[in-house]
């Protein structure tokens, strides 16, 4: 009977195998259309500028809520972008597309970073086309000037070549007798941009201006994340203050008004995806107002605006701030603005996870590997904890072999439930058994399981990182699933060598163990699964070589007829 049970389950096994990897070829992933960068076009036939948003760069009058918006900045008649021709600014990791209509980035992408892993073309961060919504925008509230300036490029294309380390892009203006030059500077290998408006009163009369910046993006869904099971990342808006290191916000509060406009010195406002960033983060020293809210479009604008700086007649000024649009790598970030960093959100068990991936950086660092530098972050951690998995093994290993004289004892008083807890303490206590010790190395593991999962779901540096042979983006499910049934197979063997409980239903209960961690591991990251694997294997070593020794011990059970 059992060898016709195992005949039929096999097939079945297989036939499961083959299905869900089917569905994961044909459903596993999100396809997402690559988007295009947008195409230089001509002016509008008569010359003039066109104008774009009826919202402008509206910025609430104090601080207070977030519907409560006056002094707005009116913005442009409704009419595409595309009417006009886009700046091309090509750095080593940026390419983008500036709007000479008020200066707007409106298509960044990234040619460090793949769209996907089988793909060529770059991941694209921010872009404005039919299937997306997603901009940073800047500029200036200006005495006099009623709508987005319209600014005047040097030349339409800008490349950083080979040899320089910096690039300046000017755009040009003049608004009621201040001329105003609109300056992107970037620089080699970074995704920080400085923006700065430079002005030159050249009236007899004082004129106010205030830098505003903006991040306004729809409701569509995160491109950069795939099909999961679990947890995922956030998606939304942060912003960070001296008082409140931290900040998220949700874009569904944005949308009901929920935001209360933030006074701060210094901070910067965010928009916050998987893996990527796009932040505003003006300078330190000075005031400034956070707020959001939604425009004509209902995109979710979170933004800052600056204080109003008199720039004096005959006089200069200059307004700026520094936007990062990029991915989210802490060395990077840190160096932008204080905290920008935690936007690698970490979970509630970042101070687990932090030390975790320095420990991991640290590894990679000396062997260029980052699946192998799992491997072995997983070999010490389990060194750390090994004198705890070595006391519970032993108290398992202690109940497997007087798993006999457990039955006896409940053969014996099973008709008095209260007799037999009394006998069976009397037994733990005289065999040093901790009956929950089989517990303790599970309980342990789990913050340090949960501090992984969410290091190794939002690091960046995993994204596409390669292992061997099939496994070649740590940072999704195996694609063969072959890691999970590998997992499961080790939770198998680990019960092998635990003691059967004395419960029926409970020992069924444990027997299905191994096949609930793998259906759900089949879509857990492969880097989280290698590190599940290597642990498990490496703790049945451990548990074989105490289980034995235990075993062989003869003054284990020397003394265990009781009363």
């Amino acid at each position: 009977m059992d060898v016709k049970r195992l005949l039929l389950l096999i097939p079945l096994a297989v036939l499961a195998y083959l299905i869900v990897v089917q569905w994961n070829q044909d459903y596993g992933q999100v396809s997402s259309p690559e988007p295009e960068a947008p195409s230089f076009t001509a002016s509008s036939p008569n010359g003039e500028t066109q104008e774009t948003d009826p919202d402008g760069l509206a910025v609430p009058a104090t601080s207070g809520a977030a519907g409560d918006v006056s002094q707005a900045m009116p913005g442009d008649a409704d009419s595409p972008a595309s009417s006009r021709d886009l700046i091309a600014v090509v750095t080593d990791v940026l390419d983008l597309r500036i709007d000479p209509q008020g200066g707007d980035i409106v298509y960044a992408a990234l040619p460090q970073h793949r769209l996907t892993l089988d793909s060529d073309r770059p991941y694209v961060l921010l872009s404005d086309n039919e299937t997306r919504s997603y901009v940073a925008r800047s500029g200036l509230q200006l005495d006099g000037q009623a709508g987005r300036i319209a600014f005047t490029p040097e030349r339409t294309e800008y490349r950083l070549t080979e040899g320089d380390n910096r690039l300046e892009v000017d755009l040009t203006a003049e608004v009621n007798g201040v001329d105003i030059i609109k300056r992107f500077s970037f620089e080699r290998g970074s995704y920080a941009v400085d923006v700065n408006y430079h002005l030159a009163n050249s009236t007899e009369e004082p004129v106010s201006a205030r830098f505003i910046g903006q991040l306004a993006r729809d409701n569509s869904p995160d491109p950069s994340s795939g099909v999961a099971m679990g947890m995922s990342s956030f998606l939304g808006a942060a912003y960070s203050t001296p008082e409140s290191r931290y900040e998220k916000v949700d874009f569904d509060d944005i949308q009901r008004g929920r935001f209360d406009n933030v006074d701060a010195q210094g901070g910067w406002v965010a928009i916050i995806q998987h893996y990527f960033v796009s932040a505003w983060a003006p300078p330190q020293n000075q005031q400034n107002l956070y707020y959001a809210t939604t425009d004509s479009r209902s995109r979710n604008v979170a933004a800052f605006a600056g204080p109003v700086t008199s720039v004096a007649a005959k006089g200069e000024a200059r307004l700026g701030a520094t936007l990062y649009m990029g991915p989210k790598v802490q060395d990077y970030l840190e160096a932008v603005a204080p905290n920008l960093r935690l936007t690698v959100d970490f979970g509630w068990l970042w101070f687990i996870a932090n030390p975790l991936f320095w420990l991991l950086d640290q590894i990679h660092s000396l062997i260029g590997n980052w699946g192998w530098s799992i491997v072995l972050l997983t070999i010490v951690v389990k060194l750390a904890l090994w004198p705890l998995s070595a006391k519970a093994y032993k108290s398992m290993a202690r109940m497997r072999k007087l798993g006999p004289e457990m039955q006896r004892l409940k053969e014996q008083y099973g008709d008095d439930r209260q007799k037999m807890s009394q006998e069976m303490m009397k037994f733990y206590q005289k065999e040093k058994i901790n009956p929950l010790g089989g517990c303790l190395p599970i309980l342990v593991q789990m913050p340090v399981f949960i501090a992984l999962y969410w290091m190794l779901l939002e690091s960046v540096e995993l994204r596409h990182a390669p292992f061997m042979f099939w496994i070649q983006d740590l940072s999704v499910k195996d694609p063969f699933f072959i890691l999970p049934i590998l997992m499961g197979a080790s939770m198998f063997v680990q019960q092998l060598l635990n003691p059967t409980p004395p419960d029926p239903m409970q020992a069924k209960i444990m027997r299905m163990l191994p096949i609930v961690f793998t259906f759900f591991f089949l879509w857990f990251p492969a880097g989280l699964v290698i590190y599940w694997v290597v642990n498990n294997i490496i703790s049945i070593a451990q548990q074989y070589v105490i289980t034995r020794k235990i075993e062989n011990d003869p003054s284990v059970g020397k003394g265990m007829k009781t009363k």
